[in-house]
């Protein structure tokens, strides 16, 4: 009769890494939505803070690398939007956010407006990812929506001569930005879908260059919207820079950061083997900056635990420092009575004359004993100080983990003096006299 298998058995590292990696895996880079609070800097330069609407919070991370690009001061409060990468802390297991940007949330009317448009574009389904339309992998024509004078024209065709020169293209001039230009942008979108035979286009790429959101109006209008939904090519929309969302890109099949990525996007599958390469790039590129960013936070965590001991340390070593001066102080103090007292003796010794043996014999036994004494005294002090540095020494929390004690925190970071602090289940972590580990409490006595 065959045994049943074992359940595979897995560490708590591995258990967090395997989370992590699909956290990271199956939500893209997003815009979260809340207001700051529990806003702390680092000495290292990176910044905590918890992202909180009416029901929810969510615990960030913002490394130094982009906090210190940020052209404004964050504040507890601040209705904010973040760009982030979903993970998990695999240190603690702490579910956050890493942060990449962050912009102030609402910009008057012009945002209400984009707001309420929106939603009740999404509400018709006009965004819905059944809609979307998969990319020709191999496009054999292309068709580019911007004005012709615009440099993000020459962006997309610098990338396409660059990456796929023998692709045609067509460009359907329009302007991008002033009164009439939403319905132009949309006049040019469903001529472009029109077209017919040899000329027709299978993608269709709508760009335009960073602006103001005055700027980039014209691609939140509905009717660029609507033109771009009912396009029968697949439209790529690359407006504005990265941080710049519009109603055409929730429209769109497919959005691309920047002009240049749009171009890229498209001309993809010409290079897939290079893009594979690229994909094993900047995913080794992604674990080491992962394993990095979680070593920097560990050290912060580590350098705030060691806070504590190595103050009482210091506190020790002044103490046995000023000790040592007061006992220092007392046997020059004794020396001083005791050659006062010599003094006095040779004085009245000068002033008697004695002349006897005796006189002589008696003054000798005098100096032994005072010579004893002294040396007595020394030694005295000298064992008292040697006791005094043993018994500091004893004190010392190193001294006490090397004789195999261990400190205890809960996974709030709180010594653990009692077992009633404690619950089945509960993660704690073990500082030893070398090195620290994780534990999980299975039972309580």
């Amino acid at each position: 009769m065959e045994r049943p298998a074992l359940p595979q058995v897995v560490t708590v590292s591995a258990l967090n890494r395997s989370a992590r990696e699909i956290l990271q895996r199956n939500f893209p880079l997003l815009w979260v939505a809340g207001e700051i609070s529990n806003l702390a800097r680092a000495a290292s330069g990176h910044v905590y803070f918890s992202l909180k609407d009416e029901s929810a919070q969510v615990r960030c991370v913002m490394f130094r690398n982009r906090a210190q690009l940020l052209p404004w001061q964050l504040e507890n409060g601040q209705q904010v939007e973040v760009q982030a990468l979903v993970s998990l802390f695999e240190a603690r297991g702490d579910f956050q956010l890493n942060v990449e940007a962050i912009r102030r949330a609402g910009i008057g009317a012009r945002y209400e407006a984009y707001a309420r448009l929106r939603d009740r574009l999404e509400h018709e389904g006009l965004f819905a990812a059944e809609r979307k339309r998969p990319l020709p992998r191999f496009p054999r024509h292309l068709g580019i929506v911007t004005s012709a004078q615009a440099a993000a024209l020459q962006d997309v065709i610098s990338a396409l001569r660059r990456r796929a020169p023998h692709i045609p293209t067509t460009l359907f001039a329009v302007p991008v930005q002033g009164e009439g230009a939403a319905e132009k942008i949309a006049f040019a979108i469903s001529a472009a879908g029109r077209q017919d035979g040899g000329d027709a286009v299978d993608v269709l790429i709508l760009v335009r260059g960073g602006g103001s959101v005055e700027d980039l109006w014209a691609f939140n209008e509905e009717i660029v919207a609507r033109a771009i939904a009912a396009s029968p090519i697949p439209v790529v929309c690359g407006v504005g820079h990265e941080t710049d969302i519009t109603i055409a890109d929730f429209a769109a099949d497919q959005r691309a950061a920047t002009p240049t990525a749009a171009a890229e996007l498209v001309s993809a599958g010409w290079f897939s083997a290079a893009q594979q390469l690229s994909v094993l790039r900047n995913g080794l590129r992604g674990a080491l900056r992962i394993q990095l960013e979680a070593g920097m936070q560990r050290v912060d965590l580590l350098s705030h635990r060691l806070a504590h001991p190595r103050a009482r340390l210091e506190r020790n070593r002044e103490g046995l420092a000023h000790m040592a001066t007061r006992l220092f102080a007392a046997l020059a103090k004794r020396l001083r009575q005791k050659a006062i007292l010599t003094e006095g003796l040779s004085l009245r010794l000068a002033r008697q004359r004695p002349a006897t043996a005796l006189g002589a014999a008696r003054l000798a036994l005098a100096s032994q004993r005072l010579a004893a004494a002294w040396r007595d005294n020394a030694g005295v002090r000298h064992r008292r100080l040697g006791e005094v540095a043993a018994a500091l020494a004893q004190l010392s929390p190193q001294a006490t983990l090397e004789r195999g004690y261990s400190i205890v925190r809960s996974s709030q970071g709180g010594l653990v003096s009692n077992s009633s602090q404690l619950a089945a289940g509960d993660i704690v972590d073990l500082r030893f006299a070398s090195g620290w580990a994780n534990a999980s409490i299975d039972e309580l006595g």
